[in-house]
């Protein structure tokens, strides 16, 4: 008999190291899966309803007229000459984005636990596949972003080539806080009771219904420190042409790095016992 010359392709399994960081390989292995999931979560998001992705320009129009009516009508809160349905919806637009993704990304693992102990794929797709997903939202919200900065007669300005920066980092902290969320969600079940809290505070955390300028200059650091300020004060500045206060600005965009950042490690070190404690 001839000695067989074919070639064998070994496959090494091992276990993944305690503090490894992403396998692109990997990932872009699976990169047409990740694209179908995202696509799925979008098809099905409005599924069997009457209004589908209409739900997707309502939800911020009502938030809009209740709070123009109790914080700019009643409260009468200073928006530094903004007209108050012009200010609150440059910041609510990216915050209903946020909130919505920060809070079906942190439910991700437990949500589709059914999944998880049965076939294998990269598990950081699951809590950033709705990050994705509800970017289909934010496109069809920004129609009524731009119906009110039309009838506001709001003229672009140079500060608009800034605006993908704020973008980005806008997706980045639903991604960063799903990361996290979602893989303590799998030990400690507590998460998911208290996301619909903090969701809720977190409104109030952010220069939303109010001006950044507002806060005590005492706390003014600190304040920055939260992402979100970072992205509504960017989008601000980017849309309506008002002057980039950096001092809100770049300590959130610090913050969102090191979100990202840790989060991938938390979530990859957690990544080892998610089949084991499901």
């Amino acid at each position: 008999m001839q000695p067989q010359s074919e070639n064998h392709h070994v496959t090494v399994i091992r276990p993944m190291r305690r503090w490894e960081f992403i396998d692109f390989k990997e990932y872009r292995e699976y990169g047409d899966l990740f694209y179908y999931l995202v696509w799925r979560n979008i098809k099905v998001l409005y599924a069997q309803t009457i209004l589908g992705f209409a739900w997707a320009i309502l939800n911020p129009f009502v938030q809009i007229v209740i709070f123009t009516v109790i914080f700019g009508q009643v409260a009468q809160i200073s928006t530094d000459g903004v007209p108050y349905v012009l200010f609150s919806t440059v910041a609510i637009i990216p915050w209903t984005y946020i909130s919505e993704a920060m809070s079906q990304s942190s439910d991700s693992l437990v949500a589709g636990q059914g999944m998880l102990g049965k076939i294998y794929y990269p598990r950081m797709f699951f809590p950033l596949t709705p990050v994705l997903a509800k970017l289909a939202d934010f496109g069809i919200s920004l129609l009524l972003l731009l119906g009110v900065l039309f009838y506001y007669q709001v003229t672009p300005t140079w500060n608009l080539l800034l605006l993908p920066i704020f973008f980005v980092q806008m997706v980045c902290i639903p991604a960063g806080i799903g990361l996290w969320l979602s893989a303590l969600a799998i030990r400690y079940r507590d998460v998911r009771f208290a996301m619909p809290f903090l969701v809720r505070m977190l409104i109030y955390s952010a220069p939303i219904l109010y001006t950044a300028s507002s806060m005590s200059a005492n706390y003014r650091l600190v304040y920055s420190l939260n992402p979100i300020v970072s992205v509504v004060e960017g989008y601000r500045s980017c849309l309506l042409g008002t002057p980039f206060e950096w001092l809100y600005i770049l300590p959130g965009m610090i913050a969102t790095a090191v979100l990202v950042f840790t989060g991938v490690l938390y979530f990859r070190k957690m990544e080892r016992v998610f089949v084991d404690v499901i």
